[in-house]
C-alpha cells in the first residue's frame, strides 16, 4: 500500500444508477494543487479498502478525467500509479487478441461477468504535477486501463453486455451487495486503525 494512503480519507463509491457515472468526466485543468493531491490519496486508501485494482474519479463523485490504480499483469509485475486526462490507445485490429475473462467494478458490488477486452492497452495523459505519463498494460493490467478509462468517458462495464448479461449482473448486485458493504466498513475501520497517531487525513 503506497505510503500515500496513511494522508487519505475513506470516500464514498458511487453505484451504477447514478448520473456522475453516466456522463463524460471533465478535464482536468489546474495540476500541483493540494486539493487535487488529497483527492488521489482518499482514492488510493479508498480503492484498498474496497480491495480494488483501479478507481475512477467519478466512483468517488468527482468529474474529473483521473484514475488511481495499484494492478498486477498476467506476468505478476505490480503496476500502482495515477493518471490524468488519459487517451486510451488499443492496438490494430490485426494486432490485437480479444480476451473474455471475467471483469467486476467497485460501483457495481457483488456482481461479475466475463467481458472481451484486448489484450494490450497504452494510456497517454500526465501526473498530477502536469507531467506527460505514458502507461502500457498488459494481460489484467491492460484490462484494468481500459475499465478506467471507460469509467472517464460515463461508460461501464454493463454497457459492454448483452441485455440478458446486464440483468444478471444487477441481480448479483442486489443479492450480494449488503455484504461486500459490510466488508469494506470492516477494512475502513481496520486502516483507521492503523493509521499513525496524529497523521493527516
Amino acid at each position: 500500500m503506497p505510503d500515500r494512503t496513511e494522508r487519505g480519507s475513506v470516500r464514498r463509491i458511487t453505484e451504477i444508477g447514478e448520473d456522475v457515472l453516466a456522463r463524460p468526466c471533465r478535464e482536468v485543468t489546474a495540476f500541483g494543487s493540494p486539493e487535487l493531491s488529497a483527492l488521489i490519496d482518499d482514492m488510493f486508501l479508498t480503492m484498498y479498502v474496497a480491495d480494488g485494482a483501479g478507481l475512477a474519479a467519478n466512483q468517488v463523485g468527482v468529474d474529473l478525467r483521473l484514475f488511481v490504480y495499484d494492478c498486477p499483469d498476467d506476468d505478476g509485475v505490480r503496476h500502482v500509479g495515477h493518471i490524468l486526462n488519459p487517451v486510451l490507445e488499443l492496438p490494430g485490429p490485426g494486432e490485437r487478441r480479444l480476451v473474455e475473462d471475467l471483469e467486476g467494478c467497485l460501483s457495481v458490488p457483488g456482481a461479475g461477468l466475463p467481458v472481451p477486452r484486448t489484450d494490450r492497452a497504452v494510456v497517454r495523459g500526465v501526473d498530477q504535477d502536469g507531467r506527460p505519463l505514458v502507461v502500457e498494460g498488459t494481460g489484467y493490467f491492460a484490462r484494468c486501463l481500459q475499465h478506467e478509462t471507460d469509467h472517464l468517458l460515463g461508460s461501464t462495464y454493463l454497457d459492454r453486455l448483452s441485455r440478458r448479461d446486464r440483468k444478471e449482473a444487477l441481480r448479483q448486485m442486489e443479492e450480494r451487495r449488503e455484504a461486500v458493504f459490510a466488508q469494506r466498513a470492516c477494512k475502513a475501520a481496520e486502516s483507521d486503525g492503523l493509521r499513525p497517531s496524529g497523521s493527516e487525513r
